[in-house]
């Protein structure tokens, strides 16, 4: 009986994991997982924190039909592991620089989740150069390998990252600003959390804008635009933005140093890459918010909602009408933003 009882919970837990991810693509046009176009995602980075269980999301997801796993270590582990799941995607694993090339031919989306934590004793600096060479790296070989993949980029920081790739991009020749985004879902996420938990409404129904970009003060959540409409005071959306913003500070918190936000970034991640997989497979008006390049403000890049397509991006979608408060909050992230973009195209141009 017990048995019974736990197999019924398994199955139950198992089909409502899935379906926030993947299922509006088969209801929505009428394909089932069979019938849908071939499409290969490749993780790079899949055997750290945040690649491990975002290996894992995507195999869950009935778009995939190959899933690429790689890492400069522990990649063949992860994939056997993985490989096992009986769902539609074909698994393998990648290992070493010299199968970089392999993981990311005919690739439809690359994610890029790889990076190094912060350690004891290195600087923001220090972490900077680490990941943003290892990104620069990444992109060369995807320029060279899947020059028209969507590139979904997590590693850290994405306000700097995501104008790496589009100078080493442009440099290759293979740059397409339809094609590059910054993962920023994770704030998109926690505004929803956030609010449905002050407004009392259900989460499921929750949607909330984040513009900006990914760190700090340059994540702008703006809940005057927040549905169900919900009138909290003045008071509730400043804690509610401040608690957006420092989101990923409360994780290492709670998890006293030895970590920071992988599963739930990983959420995110899979989230987002699952619209990119349903905007290539034509199901109209996907929209998620993005960082890319655009002219929704004088910066460069910036993130907002952006429609998705077959291309990538079809459209990046305006501001809408801002709050006092979100105004305010939108002058002062400028600054901050304009500087960690220049950071980039700094590093990705020095020789």
């Amino acid at each position: 009986m017990k048995a019974a009882m736990l197999r019924s919970i398994v199955k139950r837990s198992s089909a409502s994991l899935v379906r926030p991810i993947s299922s509006s693509y088969s209801v929505q046009r009428g394909f089932s997982s069979e019938s849908a176009p071939e499409r290969k995602v490749a993780v790079l980075g899949a055997a750290g924190g945040i690649g491990q269980p975002l290996a894992l999301l995507m195999k869950l997801n009935p778009l995939v039909s190959r899933l690429a796993l790689y890492d400069i270590a522990g990649t063949p582990g992860v994939a056997a592991d993985v490989s096992h799941i009986n769902t539609r995607s074909e698994v393998a694993g990648y290992m070493g620089e010299d199968q970089l090339g392999q993981a990311l031919e005919g690739s439809d989306v690359v994610i890029i989740p790889a990076g190094v934590p912060r350690k004891p004793g290195m600087t923001r600096d220090d972490l900077f150069n680490i990941n943003a060479g290892i990104v620069k790296s990444l992109c060369t070989a995807i320029a060279k390998y899947c020059p028209n993949a969507l590139v979904n980029m997590i590693s850290n920081p994405v306000n700097s990252t995501v104008p790496i790739a589009a100078e080493v991009f442009k440099k290759a020749g293979t740059y397409d600003e339809k094609k590059l985004f910054g993962v920023t879902t994770l704030d998109v996420v926690r505004a929803k959390t956030f609010y449905a938990g002050k407004a009392k409404v259900n989460v499921a129904d929750v949607n909330v804008p984040v513009v900006g970009g990914h760190a700090g003060i340059t994540i702008l959540p703006l809940f005057s635009q927040a549905t169900p409409k919900a009138n909290l005071p003045d008071e509730d959306i400043k804690a509610l933005t401040k608690r957006t913003q420092d989101g990923g500070t409360e994780v290492v918190e709670a998890k006293a140093g030895k970590g920071s936000a992988t599963l739930s970034m990983a959420y995110a991640g899979a989230i987002f890459a699952d619209a990119c997989l349903k905007g290539l497979n034509g199901v109209p008006d996907v929209v998620e918010c993005s960082f890319v390049q655009s002219t929704v403000t004088e910066l460069p890049f910036f993130a907002s909602k952006v429609r998705l397509g077959r291309n990538g991006v079809e459209e990046v979608l305006g501001l809408g009408p801002l709050s006092d408060f979100e105004q305010q909050g939108l002058e002062a992230l400028k600054p901050e933003l304009k500087s960690s973009i220049e950071k980039g195209i700094q590093f990705a141009n020095k020789s």
